[in-house]
């Protein structure tokens, strides 16, 4: 099945190389989708493709090997897009 989710990732995020790390994790997983800067210093993170790749690339924007110091990642599943590539803006 294919799955769209919609995290938010609060903390020192913008910066430390952030985007391109979760770039990296979507590539090397398959998976489409974008990393943008917000206004109030989070990251939203749009990813989508199989469930199983999704849910890996979600539990690593807090993990070990992201950049910088995320506090928090709040997440909701949306409607499947049917999107192509990884955009960071």
């Amino acid at each position: 099945m294919t799955t769209r989710v919609v995290a938010v990732v609060s903390g020192h995020v913008q910066g430390v190389g952030y985007r391109w790390f979760v770039r990296g994790l979507a590539s090397d997983a398959g998976l489409a989708g974008s990393a943008r800067n917000l206004p109030d210093g989070r990251v939203e993170v749009i990813v989508e493709g199989g469930d199983d790749a999704v849910r890996s690339v979600v539990a690593a924007l807090d993990g070990s090997g992201a950049p910088g110091s995320v506090t928090r990642v709040d997440v909701r599943h949306d409607a499947v897009q049917g999107v192509h590539g990884f955009t960071v803006t």
